[in-house]
C-alpha cells in the first residue's frame, strides 16, 4: 500500500510549498486539511494556494465548499478518504496537507460517530447566543456534560455552540461520544504524519509579511463582496473579516486593521503550535534549521 503523507503545522509556517515540492516528485495530488481554506470565494483571507500552486499540482478540498455551508470533522474525514480512493485510482501518491489539528486526529485516532451537523439545530443556538445568552448557554453545557464544561470558556461561541449542536443532535454530552466507539480513516494505517514546526519569532515575522501580502492581494474587496451579498460567514471564523468590516464602515484605519488581523493571526499560529506540540507524529522537522528541500529529500527516501 502506498504511504500517504499528512503534513501539518501552524499558519504560514510554508506548508503549502513544501507539499508542492514533495508531490512534484512523487506524482501527487494534495488533499487539503484545513476547516477555512475548504469554502468558496474566500481564496484570499484563508490563505488558499494560488492559482499558479493549483495550477501545477491538483488540489482537493480548495474552495469547493459555499459560504453557507458547515462541516463537522466526521464529514470532513470522510471527503479525505473520497480524495485518497480517487487518488489511488489514478496510480498517484495521496499528500494531505493543512493547519487543522481536529481533522488531522479524527484520520488517525477517529471520531465518533454522531459527529453530524444540524444546521437548524445550530441556527436556534446561535441565535441564543447572539441575542446575550451566553451565559445561559454555559450553564446548559454545565448542566449536561461537567467534565467537557472545564474545556469551554463561555466565550468561545464556536465550542460552545457545537457542544450543545451535538448533545441535541445524538442525545449524548461530547464527554460521553468520546467515549463511544470511533470511527477512523479506511488509510489510517498508511498515513504517515509529518509535522512542520519553527521558533515563534521566526513565524511571527513570516506572519507579519504575510498579512501585508493578503491586503495587498485584494482582501479587502473579499470583505466588502461577502458583506454586498449579506453572507453570513460566523462558523467559519475567518480572521480579519470583523477588523475589515469596521474599515469599511469607517471606525477603524487601515493601519489598525492590520495590526489587529497580525495579533489575531498570531496568536492562532500560537494555539495550532501548543495543540501540536501536545500531539505526536511520525516525522518532526525544525525549519528554522531544516531547509524545505532537505525535508522533501527526507520524505522521497521515507516513501
Amino acid at each position: 500500500m502506498t504511504n500517504i503523507f499528512a503534513i501539518v503545522g501552524p499558519t504560514g509556517i510554508g506548508k503549502t510549498s513544501l507539499s508542492i515540492k514533495l508531490a512534484k516528485k512523487l506524482n501527487s495530488e494534495i488533499i487539503g486539511l484545513d476547516s477555512r481554506q475548504i469554502y468558496t470565494m474566500i481564496p484570499i483571507g484563508t490563505a488558499q494556494p494560488s492559482t499558479k500552486d493549483l495550477n501545477t499540482i491538483k488540489h482537493h478540498l480548495i474552495g469547493t465548499k459555499d459560504l453557507h455551508e458547515t462541516v463537522s470533522a466526521g464529514e470532513f474525514m470522510e471527503l479525505v478518504d473520497q480524495k485518497i480512493v480517487t487518488i489511488l485510482d489514478k496510480n498517484k501518491t495521496p499528500i494531505i496537507c493543512g493547519g487543522t489539528g481536529l481533522y488531522l486526529k479524527s484520520l488517525i485516532e477517529g471520531i465518533f460517530i454522531g459527529s453530524k451537523t444540524d444546521p437548524e439545530i445550530r441556527a436556534y443556538i446561535e441565535q441564543e447566543y447572539d441575542n446575550g445568552n451566553s451565559e445561559n448557554l454555559y450553564k446548559e453545557l454545565v448542566s449536561i456534560d461537567p467534565v467537557y464544561s472545564k474545556k469551554v470558556h463561555p466565550n468561545n461561541k464556536r465550542r460552545l455552540i457545537r457542544a450543545l449542536e451535538i448533545y441535541k443532535i445524538t442525545g449524548k454530552n461530547m464527554t460521553e461520544n468520546f467515549k463511544s466507539d470511533n470511527k477512523k480513516s479506511a488509510f489510517y494505517k498508511n498515513i504517515n504524519t509529518v509535522y512542520l514546526r519553527m521558533s515563534r519569532k521566526s513565524l511571527e515575522s513570516i506572519i507579519q509579511k504575510r498579512t501585508l501580502s493578503m491586503i495587498d492581494e485584494g482582501m479587502i474587496k473579499e470583505v466588502q463582496y461577502i458583506k454586498d451579498h449579506k453572507y453570513n460567514i460566523d462558523h467559519i471564523d475567518y480572521i480579519g473579516y470583523s477588523e475589515i468590516l469596521s474599515y469599511l464602515d469607517k471606525k477603524i484605519s487601515l493601519e489598525d486593521v492590520i495590526e489587529k488581523i497580525h495579533i489575531r493571526t498570531r496568536q492562532y499560529a500560537k494555539r495550532q503550535m501548543k495543540w501540536f506540540d501536545n500531539q505526536s507524529f511520525d516525522y518532526v522537522f525544525d525549519m528554522d534549521n531544516t531547509s524545505a528541500n532537505d525535508i522533501v529529500d527526507k520524505l522521497v527516501e521515507i516513501s
